[in-house]
């Protein structure tokens, strides 16, 4: 009786504790992007004033045939806590602006199917009748940002209109993690289960649905979203023609949240390596990967230290000596040094293979975005015209 008390005690110790341990790191995720999300001190009030007055708004909605998912008090087009959904398309997109899910099995031991909502930008112009057709850039949101806030900040679909692209914008479901994070970290996500399976379900259903070019299958993210991306390219190289990482954690890391923090502060250690020794193990024939590297040296919630680790990887995934030489290019800002960027270029022959470009002083945050929104910054390169001018390069 006496021994059943005394475990009783220690169970009940050992749970508060564990609830504790999970507060405080939810309490310094919470810190961190919050302090990344802050507008730049130099916004103008009037500026304040169009986000707080863009919030109420309520714009027309163009609706696409499937039905948005239903269910654990989410809905698709359910606003944000400060901006609405995007739910047309943006200002200089001529294009239709279409949203849908993605449903799932149910998994083995779970209680059911997820549902996985998407946003679908299509040209104004439709592809050539003798083309092969549209290319398609799959885009993954950060932490605390919807599909459709990124597809505002990033202004991608303008500039994707331009140039003839499909572009899908998944969004995480708040029933996976409450601040609508990837789960990069995951041991089994990055080796090709969890999430990869429904985001190669949505780009396999976009493929079938319309005229996709499928050499021509990009990704690209910020931050968990950058990190989604590559798990995504590298599980599925077959797939996608090449990927864009902005402000990314280092590959094969983590393995839990304590875990993701510890990587993004001081990146994956030991693992480095041996992730990308993992990932050529299950494929021994893996193909060239072209990767786009974009990241702010000011940035204090992904460090610095996550690219150069995560360019060791790429170059050893790609079979490029750790020494291998690289062109480099000095871009001076146009009027401050706020968005001076180093470009680092690795080739393999004349072929550009991976791109690392450090931009001075930028945050957590998409590189010439629409300041309006948590996570860009006003300042440039503009990372959406640099993720497109890569791809145009490359094709499956």
């Amino acid at each position: 009786m006496v021994r059943s008390t005394l475990g009783t005690k220690m169970l009940r110790s050992l749970l508060r504790s564990g609830r504790a341990q999970q507060r405080s790191v939810g309490k310094l995720v919470s810190k961190l992007l919050t302090t990344a999300a802050k507008p730049a001190k130099n916004q103008s009030k009037s500026v304040k004033a169009k986000t707080v007055k863009a919030a109420n708004a309520t714009p027309k909605i163009v609706k696409a045939k499937a039905v948005p998912p239903r269910g654990a008090g989410l809905k698709a087009r359910a606003a944000p806590a400060t901006v609405p959904p995007l739910t047309h398309a943006p200002p200089g997109a001529a294009g239709k602006w279409l949203a849908s899910h993605y449903p799932s099995r149910a998994e083995p031991g779970a209680l059911g199917g997820k549902r996985m909502s998407y946003w679908l930008y299509l040209p104004h112009e439709a592809p050539a009748a003798d083309s092969a057709g549209m290319p398609l850039l799959v885009m993954l949101h950060g932490c605390q940002q919807s599909a459709t806030q990124f597809a505002q900040g990033t202004r991608m679909n303008a500039l994707a209109d331009k140039a003839g692209y499909a572009v899908v914008y998944p969004q995480q479901l708040l029933s996976s993690q409450a601040q609508r994070c990837w789960k990069w970290y995951d041991k089994a996500t990055q080796e090709g289960g969890g999430d990869v399976r429904m985001l190669v379900g949505i780009i396999e259903k976009v493929a079938q649905q319309y005229r996709i070019d499928r050499r021509r299958i990009y990704i690209c993210g910020i931050s968990a979203g950058a990190a989604m991306a590559y798990i995504v390219a590298l599980n599925h190289p077959e797939l996608i023609a090449a990927a864009g990482l902005h402000s990314a954690p280092a590959f094969g890391a983590g393995h839990n949240p304590i875990g993701a923090l510890g990587v993004m502060q001081h990146g994956a250690g030991m693992r480095v390596e041996r992730a990308i020794h993992e990932v050529l193990l299950r494929e021994p024939q893996f193909p060239a990967m072209p990767t786009l590297l974009i990241q702010g040296m000011g940035d204090q919630v992904v460090r610095p230290i996550n690219q150069s680790q995560l360019t060791r990887q790429s170059l050893m995934l790609n079979r490029m000596r750790a020494g291998a030489e690289y062109k480099v290019t000095h871009k001076a800002g146009r009027g401050n040094s706020h968005n001076r960027q180093d470009i680092h270029d690795f080739y393999i022959g004349r072929k550009l293979i991976l791109r690392v470009a450090q931009v001075a002083r930028l945050e957590h945050a998409w590189s010439g975005g629409d300041p309006n929104l948590a996570f860009n910054a006003k300042a440039g390169p503009d990372a959406s015209k640099m993720m497109l001018d890569f791809f145009a390069r490359h094709r499956r």
